[in-house]
């Protein structure tokens, strides 16, 4: 353990638990609804409400090998193409061979997909796969569906759920194992403040950290908290530096920052083209999937030709549609669009990359455990070694139903018992851990100088000089941060609350994102190095980092290509 912790008020209240998760995304809710079927005393814990988190968000849909002719093995050859030499194989045959039965049980569980005229499960492509294996749901609208599916039998099933609530920290007890987590809830209601559920088992759920940069597709909740806390804790991270910048994001303008309209892959893969200002299909000849290749490569083909001709935007061209197509297939995206004054059945979208999904997170193995003993982690926030240097389209919402009912027979058999924390509610040391070393907090508005900082030196193109720039600017806010605490008045400089909880936050994962892509002296995957072009096997290694006793990114390469093990010391 770092004994590091963020720095807050001590926990005014406390629940007591089997198990905690974090997070109400298809990973947490899956996970939940599981431990609790399993018997245990399950807590949901979520930033905002039960539905705000990025999986009502997803458009595309599911990936499993589901259709007549299509097979695990060719789901799994597709996903470790799209990987770039760095997916673990037992991950990812752990994913393609349980998936389409997780599929299933998600369908006995309430969610209703889109189906043909015979009544199957109705199957389209997206990038980089060679079979029509996308389940999809409300034409573009999935995630929603997944979400209402979820969030509808965890209010049946009764489960404690705290919603608006920020997790701070996780708390241990004496042996160093998993003892809950302290949390700060946002409003009036049975909890406010900061207080701390108290359970054996902690399931981060949290999703990702696209609001690391200025423009993604993810929403405002998703600023890292769940690596940050796992970092804080003494857990691993691995491969942070795999950002996948969606490559076809609707353009508002090169100002426009925050949340961005996704286009779903999934509009190319029903035949939209993409072209340049002069109409041209530039994807032709880059790759033989052409506008279905995998993202990474669309991204940076999209990016190219954005600097080739000096324009901010390329074109997105589904005009061939027709309106009843784009009405009924994707009403979620025409109504984006014309929501911004774009008609994408009479013209071409105007497109461009924008963070999207982070391929890595906090290493977990096969059941979902970190090397923090009782600390798991599932869905965006982890990285089981499934995408490697880059996520195959639609893999991400299977990986969380597959490795949540991992992580929920993991826990259902292991049944830890409840121990003391260390640190809180009613301890002499509890403070929700400021007596261990807490962490100065970064004003409220410095989470633009971190986003501009990222999106400029860390972005789609990245070089030694940018990533050297970022990260001298990243450690110029970490000790004006820590110059200020120790200075008058002392930590009390900022004061605690979720704005600077946040942005504590993204500056740490931030810091330790740009220390790994410095590191990688290569390009592959979506880490794209513009001094160092060409994939590089000398590097194909996994880049697994741990905040050092000097709060600093430690990065250290794995001897092998495969996924290191986790072994926490139980």
């Amino acid at each position: 353990m770092t004994g590091i912790r963020l720095t807050a008020p001590a926990p005014g209240w406390a629940i007591d638990a089997d198990v905690v998760v974090v997070g109400s995304g298809v990973a947490g809710l899956t996970t939940a609804l599981r431990c609790a079927a399993a018997g245990l005393d399950t807590v949901v814990v979520t930033k905002a409400r039960l539905d705000d988190g990025s999986t009502r968000w997803a458009q595309g849909g599911i990936a499993a090998a589901l259709g007549e002719g299509d097979t695990p093995e060719q789901h799994l050859d597709d996903t470790l193409v799209a990987g770039a030499g760095l997916c673990d194989e037992e991950a990812v045959r752990t994913l393609v061979t349980e998936g389409p039965d997780a599929v299933r049980r998600l369908i006995n569980t309430g969610a209703h997909f889109d189906t043909t005229d015979s009544g199957d499960i109705a199957l389209t492509r997206e990038g980089g796969h060679h079979r029509r294996r996308i389940a999809h749901a409300g034409g573009d609208a999935t995630g929603a569906e997944i979400s209402r599916a979820l969030v509808g039998a965890v209010r049946e099933a009764a489960l404690h759920t705290v919603e608006n609530a920020l997790v701070l920290d996780l708390l241990t007890d004496a042996e160093g194992r998993t003892a809950g987590v302290s949390l700060h809830v946002m409003g009036e209601g049975q909890h406010d403040g900061v207080g701390a559920v108290r359970a054996p088992s902690v399931v981060l759920a949290t999703g990702g950290m696209g609001q690391v940069f200025s423009a993604t597709t993810n929403p405002s909740v998703s600023t890292g908290d769940g690596v940050a806390l796992a970092l804080r804790a003494g857990a691993e991270v691995s491969d942070l530096e795999f950002v996948q910048f969606h490559p076809t994001v609707l353009f508002l303008g090169a100002d426009s920052e925050g949340q961005q309209p996704l286009v779903s892959e999934a509009v190319r893969g029903e035949g939209a083209h993409l072209v340049d200002g002069d109409g041209v299909r530039f994807m032709l000849g880059q790759h033989e999937l052409a506008e279905l290749a995998p993202r990474d490569i669309v991204a940076k083909a999209i990016t190219r030709r954005m600097h080739e001709h000096g324009t901010e935007h390329m074109y997105l061209d589904a005009r061939h549609f027709g309106a009843r197509m784009w009405e009924q297939r994707f009403p979620t995206i025409l109504a984006a669009c014309r929501a911004h004054s774009i008609d994408p059945v009479t013209e071409p979208i105007p497109v461009a990359p924008a963070a999207h999904y982070a391929s890595g997170g906090v290493r977990t193995d096969l059941r979902g455990r970190t090397t923090v003993p009782g600390l798991y982690a599932c869905g965006e926030v982890a990285c089981t070694g499934v995408h490697g240097a880059n996520r195959l389209a639609s893999n991400s919402l299977l990986e969380g139903l597959v490795f949540a009912e991992r992580i929920a027979a993991d826990i259902a058999e292991a049944r830890p018992p409840r121990t003391e924390p260390a640190t809180g509610p009613g301890r002499s040391d509890d403070a929700a851990g400021t007596a261990d070393a807490p962490v100065p907090l970064l004003a409220p508005e410095a989470r633009t100088a971190i986003q501009r900082t990222m999106t400029r030196g860390a972005g789609v193109l990245r070089s030694a000089d940018s990533l050297a720039a970022a990260a001298e600017e990243l450690e110029a806010l970490h000790r004006d941060a820590a110059a200020d605490a120790d200075g008058p008045g002392g930590s009390k400089a900022v004061v605690p609350g979720v704005d600077a909880w946040e942005v504590t936050n993204l500056l740490l994962v931030s810091r330790v994102l740009v220390a790994a892509a410095r590191e990688r002296e290569e390009t592959r995957g979506c880490h794209w190095r513009e001094d160092r072009p060409d994939r590089d096997d000398a590097h194909g290694r996994h880049l697994v980092v741990r905040i050092a006793p000097d709060r600093t990114p430690a990065v250290h390469r794995t001897e092998t290509s495969a996924f290191p093990p986790v072994r926490p010391s139980d």
